[in-house]
């Protein structure tokens, strides 16, 4: 069974050798999960250090851990990033999830022309929460070290900017002609990928992505949907990098 992961703050996880997991995530683990005295654990301030921990102390505000060893982990090279377009319901929840348990290190929330979805007021602002509350769970339940990023939502000339600024720049596209798992992939720096809405990256689009020097890429033969298409994308990226195969 794998050792559960828990979030803490860098400033708890690092004061001693004898950390409180208190609050709302103390309560959880302790109420919840019914992490008892003995116990493993792992602490991370989801920023690339982890202390691994015996609880010693278990009450229903929360756990005394007893930091063991504890690790610096690397950030993860290259970094990708995935610019999603929104889907409808809770078909976002279903992309960040997988895309954070496959390893996406940042998610964009794009408002494509095309999207069905637009987050605005208190909509856009509770779903947004919603997102980056799922993308932390899931970085925990697939043991990260490092949590994903979810970025404010971003309009068509900010997700061109973004592209501009990449080491690599991907589009991906169900008329492209070459297949993305045959385009050159950077060892370092960013690779941002554009995952667009059910009907499609509008033309005007692709031509502002391609202005600024991201490519047309393929999956295969079927088109997915928007909440998976992103998932296998990623997966098929990393398991070319060193992230997968080191």
């Amino acid at each position: 069974m794998s050792v559960p992961v828990f979030h803490t703050d860098p400033v708890t996880l690092r004061a001693s050798d004898a950390v409180v997991l208190a609050g709302d995530e103390g309560r959880h683990a302790a109420v919840v999960r019914r992490i008892r005295p003995g116990e493993r654990v792992d602490l991370t301030d989801g920023a690339g250090h982890l202390a691994r921990c015996v609880v010693v102390g278990a009450d229903r505000n929360g756990l005394t851990c007893d930091v063991q060893d504890r690790v610096d982990v690397a950030e993860p090279a290259p970094r990708l990033v995935v610019l999603q377009a929104l889907p409808k319901g809770e078909r976002g929840e279903t992309a960040v999830e997988t895309m954070t348990e496959v390893g996406v290190d940042e998610i964009v929330p794009w408002s494509a022309s095309r999207c069905m979805v637009r987050w605005k007021g208190e909509r856009g602002e509770k779903a947004l929460r919603k997102w980056r509350s799922t993308a932390r769970e899931a970085a925990k339940q697939s043991r990260r070290a490092w949590f994903p990023k979810v970025a404010d939502p971003a309009a068509t000339p900010a997700a061109a900017d973004r592209l501009a600024t990449a080491t690599r720049g991907l589009v991906l596209h169900e008329e492209a002609e070459t297949a993305l798992g045959d385009v050159e992939l950077p060892a370092h720096g960013e690779i941002v990928m554009v995952v667009g809405p059910e009907g499609g990256v509008a033309p005007e689009e692709l031509e502002a992505f391609r202005a600024v020097g991201a490519e047309p890429v393929r999956l295969g033969p079927t088109v997915l949907r928007t909440s998976t298409a992103g998932t296998v994308a990623a997966g098929i990226i990393l398991s070319r990098t060193a992230r997968w195969n080191p």
